[in-house]
């Protein structure tokens, strides 16, 4: 393995996707690349206030990227050296040599991040598609992780909620590039007022520069060749996930994970349905439970304090490491 850092620039993954506008760094955050065999990962880096702290990992959802976690990794800053990782084909990382966007080929990649840089066991935190990720990693590989926090993680679902179809659509073979076609004339700025009023439990809690920032990172998604692709290709990953069954199905896994587990969910979430919540805290065997009325899918973004809070009582009940 060999790790880059990036102080603005981006190294590795410039030369194997092309020239875009560059990717958005908060202040007091750093970027670097990790190149394995066939893969490589950027990793957005929020160091701890002082030495010697614990490692975080956070991992984003379907769509997202390691910003996704920029408003709550600060809160942390005190009790977690935090890094947050772009998925392979999200944010600024390019896809993988073998194509695999399966929950268990973004699995393997995050198990290969945290062999490679040693970091493990680590706190590990997932929203959504990462929240599926992160528990299949917690399952199969519980030496990399003392403990798990999931915001709104994407378990099977019987009855999935009516607005999550259209993401479940996108597995279909050409209804993607249908999509894109059809909504080739819609603009960054009311593509971004589509994602937040799905994703926001209240959009209107998001502010001006907030949503500046999230329009110029549509524009800079909407630039990558391969972006309906990774999208295509995880959500039927998801799909797929969601019709395995026996000791590979996340439930069963989720039976299985050993780490004390903070799971959240939001009242108004439009993808995840919040009745999971029980299910979720009958099958995560050593789990705690927060309800946010207000929040929707993306909690750790709307509600980031409450989250942190969360993750600090969860981090008591351990005895702070």
């Amino acid at each position: 393995m060999s790790s880059t850092e990036l102080p603005g620039a981006r190294a590795a993954a410039a030369a194997m996707a092309p020239t875009v506008s560059a990717v958005r760094v908060a202040e007091g955050e750093r970027l670097r690349s990790v190149s394995l065999p066939g893969l490589s990962l950027i990793v957005r880096a929020r160091p701890g206030d002082r030495t010697g702290l614990p490692p975080a990992l956070y991992v984003h959802g379907l769509g997202g990227s390691s910003q996704n976690w920029s408003a709550m990794m600060p809160l942390l800053a005190d009790v977690v050296d935090g890094e947050a990782v772009d998925l392979p084909g999200f944010g600024d990382s390019p896809p993988p040599d073998d194509g695999n966007y399966s929950v268990t080929g973004h699995a393997r990649a995050v198990i290969r991040l945290l062999d490679a840089g040693e970091r493990g066991p680590v706190h590990l935190f997932g929203n959504s598609l990462g929240g599926a990720v992160a528990t299949r990693v917690a399952a199969v590989r519980p030496d990399l992780v003392r403990t798990l926090t999931l915001v709104s993680p994407a378990l099977p679902e019987i009855r999935v909620q009516r607005p999550a179809v259209p993401t479940g659509l996108l597995a279909i073979p050409g209804v993607a590039s249908l999509f894109s076609r059809l909504t080739k004339e819609w603009t960054a700025e009311q593509r971004t007022r589509g994602v937040m009023a799905l994703c926001y439990g209240d959009p209107a809690r998001i502010s001006e520069e907030g949503f500046r920032h999230a329009v110029a990172e549509m524009e800079r998604r909407l630039e990558l060749p391969y972006f309906w692709d990774a999208m295509t290709r995880s959500a039927r990953g998801i799909v797929d996930a969601y019709t395995l069954g026996g000791q590979h199905g996340l439930w069963r896994q989720a039976e299985r994970v050993l780490a004390p587990t903070q799971l959240v969910y939001g009242g108004r979430d439009r993808l995840v349905s919040y009745r999971m919540a029980r299910r979720a805290s009958a099958a995560f065997r050593d789990s705690r439970l927060l309800s946010l009325p207000d929040a929707g899918h993306v909690a750790m973004m709307e509600y980031p304090e409450a989250v942190a809070q969360a993750f600090r009582d969860l981090l008591d009940e351990c005895g702070g490491s």
